[in-house]
């Protein structure tokens, strides 16, 4: 018998969603918390697919362990929470292409992918749906120098360690993005604000009596 979870690594807790998986099993529920979280450690913060396989008979079980989703990958690697709600205008971090091979390796054996470099575009993409820029540009720009081998010898040599000098570069372009983004979203509430108010006076002149002839 297989029970898929997806658990929060390393903080899984008991809830009525888990029981209602667990229930019919009848294996013990602080056991399979108490052995996932262990197994789940490494991927704290992160959303983790979880296979349990379930032995009815002697309710006993095995805890299989799946890498993260791609975004849940990007999102911890450049430590945000979540991604943008406007994508391809609203960027929320800023990737090396060293940190777009580290989520690679990692999600390549769980990829339809026959190479890394695939496996790169693969995550490259999942940025662009993040609203994550990487080398300082839309995600999309960098598949297209991918595939243009742009890159090769950065994935052929597997490099995941981006240089601080680079660090500080992609921060401080994010930095400068980040602050017209800030002045845009204030423009848009000022101007949000400004129509509100107008509609709201229309509508009390609509909705006013007429003046008693």
């Amino acid at each position: 018998m297989i029970i898929k979870i997806l658990a929060d690594g390393g903080n899984m807790a008991p809830g009525p969603a888990l029981s209602q998986k667990l229930g019919p099993a009848g294996i013990p529920i602080p056991q399979v918390i108490q052995r996932v979280n262990e197994a789940t450690k490494n991927f704290k913060g992160m959303k983790v697919p979880i296979e349990l396989d379930v032995n009815p008979s002697t309710k006993t079980f095995e805890v299989r362990v799946f890498s993260p989703p791609v975004s849940e990958l990007v999102k911890s690697e450049l430590k945000i929470t979540k991604g943008s709600g406007r994508q391809g205008t609203f960027y929320v971090g800023n990737a090396s292409i060293e940190q777009v091979i580290s989520v690679a390796r990692i999600k390549l054996p769980n990829l339809l992918c026959n190479n890394l470099k695939t496996a790169v575009k693969n995550v490259a993409g999942t940025c662009q749906s993040l609203g994550v820029l990487v080398e300082n540009k839309p995600a999309k720009e960098i598949e297209e120098e991918i595939d243009s081998g742009k890159y090769d010898k950065q994935i052929n040599e597997e490099i995941t360690e981006t240089p601080e000098e680079k660090k500080k570069e992609l921060e401080e372009y994010f930095t400068k993005i980040k602050t017209q983004q800030d002045n845009l979203l204030k423009q848009e509430q000022v101007a949000k604000k400004v129509a509100d108010e107008k509609a709201s006076k229309k509508a009390e002149k609509v909705s006013a009596p007429a003046p008693k002839k």
